[in-house]
């Protein structure tokens, strides 16, 4: 009576190291996939960050916010 025609709750063990191996990739694994987890920053994010941190004075993230705000301009 412990075999009766099915292995490990209907599933034969090859299944269930599938579907942990699929699970742990989706859920363990750091990947990018658009919205979810970690976004990245844009160029204007990491210059807005540059300047709050003090890395950079005020004329050049002002010089450097126009040129990447003409280069989003001229994108699209």
């Amino acid at each position: 009576m412990l075999y009766d025609g099915y292995h490990f709750w209907g599933m034969h063990l090859l299944w269930w190291f599938i579907w942990l191996g699929f699970m742990f990739w989706v859920f363990v694994i750091p990947y990018n996939i658009p919205g979810q987890r970690m976004k990245k920053d844009s160029p204007l994010d990491i210059l807005k960050k540059r300047f709050a941190s003090g890395q950079i004075k005020t004329e050049e993230y002002q010089e450097k916010k126009k040129i990447l705000e003409s280069d989003i301009a001229k994108q699209s």
